[in-house]
Parts: structure tokens; C-alpha cells; sequence
């Protein structure tokens, strides 16, 4: 059985999905943005990586970048994409779609990643500090943003819109964050979703769930 345990960048499948038939549900596609465009080659302080994040949130997406494949077949087989409304998502769907329409949605933005207060000579990577800030936030550390249960109620509804409009017998694809994904695809699979096949956790990743 596929787990939400893969290492970045392995692959993991179950069967073949079929496509939607007659009284069939769609299948649902959550995918990470591209790479953004703000530098991870820095050493910050608590305070500093605060001030990165929000420079990260507000960025779009590296310029050069070329979809993978199978995130470009995904999003012209999708009969409905959403987005975050933060700029680095919508950029990926806009390099993957050409041109057509697509709906981008509050609901689907990342959840916080509030530092912890730590001295200023306390120096380092922003992806050391994102999993500590993650760790904390997910114990209970919010720093007056939005916190876990309020994150985890924010995906429930997100998975509760997904599992509706794919039950129409469409494809949907969501251009998104990484780790909201997950907590998204917790709450699909509380709805009778499988994850089908995953394709690690780096930027352009996707995650296929059927009913």
C-alpha cells in the first residue's frame, strides 16, 4: 500500500488510475509550485528567517524552469484547476496550463511557519528553519497565526470542495505548498481517497489520489 512516508524525489505507486467513466469519480492531482525565486543559500537568524518567509510568500517561481511531463499530461487531462492565491503557485499553473482558465482559491495557501524566538546569533539555513518552525507550530507554537486546528478544519473544507467536484466525474488538479498538500490528502483519505501513486515532496511534485 502507497504511504505519505516517501523520501523526496522516489516514486510510489499502486495500480494503474483509470480515467473517470460513468458514475465514476475523477481523480484528484495535488501538486507542489515550481522553485521559487528567492535565494535558500543563506544563513538567518529567528528573526531574519521571519522576515524571509514573508519575502518567500509574496515571490513567484525561478525563471528557466520547464515542467515535468507528467505534471504538464496531468494539467491538460484536468477538467478543473485550482490554485493558492500566492503568487509562486499561480505562476507554475500559468506555466503549465497556456493559457486557459483556472481558479485560484485562499483555502489552498500554505499553513504558517512562525519561527520560535531564538538569540539573533543563533544563524541558520531556512530549511533548518523551516522544520523547526514546522515542529513547533505543529505543537502548538503559532506566534498569533493561524494555528493547527484552524489549518487542519482549512484543509477538511478543502477536501470536502475536492472530493465534490471530482465526484462530477472530472479530473482535478491543485497547484499548491507542500505541506498543506499533505495535510489536504490526510483529510481525502478520511473521505475514502487513496493515494495512487506519489512522486516525492521536491517543487513540480505531485500526489495522485483516486476514490
Amino acid at each position: 500500500m502507497p504511504t505519505e512516508s516517501a523520501k523526496a524525489g522516489q516514486i510510489i505507486e499502486a495500480e494503474d488510475p483509470k480515467g473517470p467513466g460513468e458514475g465514476r469519480a475523477g481523480g484528484i492531482v495535488l501538486a507542489r509550485h515550481g522553485e521559487p525565486a528567492l535565494s535558500r543559500k543563506v544563513r538567518l537568524s529567528s528573526r531574519e528567517y521571519k522576515e524571509w518567509w514573508a519575502l518567500y510568500e509574496a515571490g513567484g517561481i525561478l525563471a528557466g524552469q520547464s515542467p515535468p511531463e507528467h505534471l504538464v499530461k496531468a494539467a491538460a487531462k484536468a477538467g478543473v484547476i485550482f490554485t493558492s492565491t500566492r503568487r509562486r503557485a499561480m505562476e507554475t499553473a500559468r506555466a503549465l496550463i497556456e493559457g486557459r482558465d483556472f481558479t485560484h482559491e485562499e483555502r489552498f495557501i500554505e499553513a504558517p511557519l512562525p519561527p520560535p524566538p531564538a538569540p539573533d546569533f543563533i544563524k541558520l539555513s531556512p530549511k533548518a528553519w523551516g522544520v523547526i518552525s514546522r515542529l513547533t507550530w505543529w505543537l502548538g507554537g503559532h506566534r498569533g497565526e493561524e494555528t493547527r486546528p484552524a489549518a487542519q478544519k482549512r484543509a477538511a473544507e478543502a477536501a470536502r470542495m475536492l472530493d465534490e467536484v471530482a465526484r462530477r466525474g472530472e479530473d482535478v488538479l491543485v497547484v499548491a505548498h507542500g505541506f498543506f498538500n499533505t495535510m489536504i490528502g490526510m483529510e481525502l483519505k478520511k473521505r475514502g481517497w487513496r493515494l495512487v501513486k506519489g512522486r516525492g515532496w521536491r517543487y513540480w511534485s505531485t500526489r495522485y489520489y483516486q476514490r
